[in-house]
């Protein structure tokens, strides 16, 4: 009687197969590059918010209510609503200015008030009365730190001398840079960022993880970016 043969497959894949698939996730990934290449050379077309603009209404704010953080947020959401009118809206404010929510990114601790929020921009006012120290984080945004009350000091590796931003100053910070910051004695901002916003949040959430567990916080962050954003892109701003 004849003896059948074994059906069983080489438990060796082709050299070919395995190749292929390396080809294709390479050609993937590049699509991938060259497409995140070519979003992040045309985002500037996304922009609203002028910086010497907002530079500008901060030192108005800080000249016309010195001291007086309620009535510079008070101010500035006056300014902002009337060069940005929300009836005909090309960018949504959220103007309850009584939506505060913790912060604690970097090992600093504060507070922040969300007035904008979309995948490219961001504006916040920022700060504590009890002063604060941290790392600012390394960003695929431009920062732009306007102080309205106190002080903010800074420091950056191989300096021997601290910066120092006082009210009306502003602390330009470029994407990709990152410093060692104190808002002394506290210190009260307001922030402008301009990138990938969705990019920074990793850096704003993680000490919950790690560190403070405040799910509350963590939930009304989520939910009033995630708000703010969406407002946003229903209007067709990104």
């Amino acid at each position: 009687m004849a003896k059948s043969r074994s059906t069983t497959p080489d438990s060796k894949q082709p050299s070919g197969n395995c190749f292929l698939k390396w080809m294709t996730r390479a050609v993937l990934f590049g699509i991938f590059c060259v497409t995140c290449g070519f979003l992040d050379s045309i985002k500037d077309r996304w922009y609203v918010f002028d910086p010497p603009f907002l530079h500008e209404l901060a030192k108005d704010a800080v000249a016309t209510y010195p001291n007086n953080p309620e009535g510079m947020i008070s101010h500035i959401l006056t300014n902002l609503t009337s060069t940005y009118p929300q009836s005909s809206p090309t960018i949504s404010l959220n103007t309850d200015s009584s939506e505060w929510v913790f912060s604690n990114a970097g090992g600093a601790m504060g507070a922040m008030y969300i007035i904008h929020a979309s995948i490219t921009e961001y504006l916040i006012i920022f700060g504590t009365p009890l002063g604060t120290e941290g790392h600012t984080g390394l960003h695929t945004a431009d920062d732009y730190f306007h102080i309205l009350v106190g002080e903010q000091w800074a420091f950056k590796p191989g300096a021997l001398e601290m910066e120092r931003y006082q009210p009306g100053d502003v602390h330009f910070l470029p994407r990709g840079t990152a410093k060692q910051y104190k808002m002394h004695e506290g210190c009260f901002a307001m922030e402008y960022a301009r990138g990938w916003i969705p990019l920074m949040m990793p850096f704003g959430l993680a000490d919950t993880f790690t560190s403070t567990l405040d799910i509350p916080t963590l939930y009304h962050t989520v939910r009033i970016t995630a708000r703010e954003m969406l407002n946003n892109i229903l209007i067709g701003k990104i």
